[in-house]
Parts: C-alpha cells; structure tokens; sequence
C-alpha cells in the first residue's frame, strides 16, 4: 500500500476515533472532553493502524 494511502487512512481514523471519544464523553460527563484527551486518544488509536497498514499488501 503506498505511503499516501496508509497516511490518508490513519489520519481519517485518528479523526474519526477523536470525534466519537468527544460524543461518548459528552454523553456520560455532559461536558467537552479536554483537548489533550482527545490527541491522545487519536494518537493511541493511529499506531496500531499504521502497523496493520504496513502489513497489508494490495494485488
């Protein structure tokens, strides 16, 4: 897979993921989710991605 799809992937993943950690903090605190949280949240989602991209190989 090239390197622009791996990084296209990861990146709407880590948005993605960020968006619906903020929904479900939001629905169990009535309150925003610190900005920090949501980073890493996103980040620690994105390297486990990443890894599994690496791996696959498109025919």
């Amino acid at each position: 897979m090239p390197l622009w799809q791996r990084l296209l992937i990861t990146v709407v993943t880590m948005l993605v993921t960020s968006f619906v950690a903020g929904l479900l903090w939001r629905w169990i605190f009535s309150t925003d989710i610190p900005g920090y949280l949501s980073g890493v949240v996103g980040g620690l989602t994105a390297l486990p991605v990443w890894e599994l991209l690496k791996r696959i190989e498109i025919r």
